[in-house]
């Protein structure tokens, strides 16, 4: 399966809710692009450059958003086992070396920058943390490969 296209609901909804506010957002700048064209030649018109430029960002993610959702496998994490840690679980490690006590969440690719939970790192499934943890159970430890060397997780705890 291809780990890139899964998404936890809650992820889901967090882009449905972006799209929504850049939605509210646009009218606001195309009546901007429109105000700025009346002051004349737009060769030389700062204002109607930075509404244009601002019309295509909201558009260009709006776009990007839609298309990407539409590829998207909501995974319901509810009915995952909590067994082992897999997509959508609580992972809650101990650094073997700093004796840190860390929770990773395990999620998609294109939750990341939506991701609000205190208390809870999000990992993306693709990451050196979330590969390195996929499949271990509770007393395990993992060892993650990242470029700045090995680290030692714990597992502690599943939820």
């Amino acid at each position: 399966m291809d780990l890139s296209i899964l998404i936890t609901p809650a992820g889901m909804d967090a882009i449905q809710r972006r799209i929504q506010q850049l939605m509210g957002e646009r009218p606001e700048v195309v009546k901007a692009v429109m105000i700025a064209r009346e002051f004349g030649d737009l060769s030389e018109n700062a204002e109607y450059k930075a509404a244009k430029e601002k019309q295509r960002q909201i558009d260009g993610e709006i776009d990007h958003l839609r298309r990407r959702a539409a590829h998207l496998k909501v995974i319901d994490i509810a009915a995952i086992p909590k067994d082992k840690v897999r997509f959508g679980c609580v992972c809650h490690t101990r650094d073997t070396a700093s004796g840190e006590d860390m929770a990773f969440q395990i999620v998609g690719v294109d939750e990341l920058n939506f991701y609000n939970r205190e208390g809870i790192q999000p990992v993306s499934v693709l990451s050196p943390i979330g590969k390195a943890l996929l499949g271990k159970q509770a007393g395990e430890t993992a060892v993650v490969k990242a470029p700045m060397g090995e680290r030692a997780l714990e597992i502690l705890k599943i939820s």
